[in-house]
C-alpha cells in the first residue's frame, strides 16, 4: 500500500461532483459492509450501479455481473471497489476501459500496480479508504 492516495481537498471535489458510484461487490445482505456503505451513499443523492453476478437487483436498482457489461448510457462517476486486493485488477481494467473518473478501494483494499494503470489513464485512485467514512468527515451527513 503504497501508492499515495488523494489530498482531502481533491476527495472532497470528486464527492462534491461525482453522482453515480458503481459498487462492485456489492451485497444485498443488509449486515454486509459494501451494503450498509451503497446504502449510506445512495441516502445521500448517489445514483448506485450493484455489480454482483448473483443477484439481479440490489437496492432497487438493476443489477450488472460486472462493469463492462453496464449499458453506455449509464454514466459512471466512481467505481467503489468490494473485492479482495489481488482481485482487483480485472475490475480497475474495466472501470479505465469504461473511462470513468475515479476508482475507490475500500479500507483494507489495495492495487498498486493496478493503481498505477488507473493513474496513467487519468484517472483519480483511491486506496485503502472508506468512501462512506469520507463522505461523513469531508461533506457531512
Amino acid at each position: 500500500m503504497a501508492s499515495t492516495n488523494p489530498t482531502s481537498a481533491e476527495i472532497r471535489d470528486l464527492l462534491r461532483t461525482a453522482r453515480t458510484i458503481a459498487v462492485v461487490g456489492l451485497s444485498p445482505k443488509p449486515d454486509r459492509d459494501s451494503h450498509r456503505v451503497a446504502l449510506y451513499m445512495q441516502r445521500r443523492g448517489y445514483t448506485i450501479v450493484p455489480v454482483n453476478p448473483g443477484h439481479p437487483m440490489i437496492l432497487g436498482a438493476p443489477c450488472y455481473p460486472r462493469l463492462g457489461v453496464i449499458p453506455a448510457a449509464t454514466p459512471i462517476d466512481i467505481v467503489n471497489l468490494f473485492r479482495r486486493s489481488a482481485e482487483v485488477g480485472p475490475h480497475v481494467d474495466e472501470a479505465i476501459a469504461r473511462g470513468v473518473r475515479a476508482v475507490w478501494m475500500q479500507l483494507g483494499i489495495a492495487d498498486d500496480a493496478a493503481a498505477e494503470r488507473a493513474r496513467a489513464a487519468g484517472l483519480l485512485v483511491v486506496m485503502n479508504r472508506c468512501i462512506m467514512v469520507d463522505h461523513a468527515a469531508l461533506i457531512g451527513r
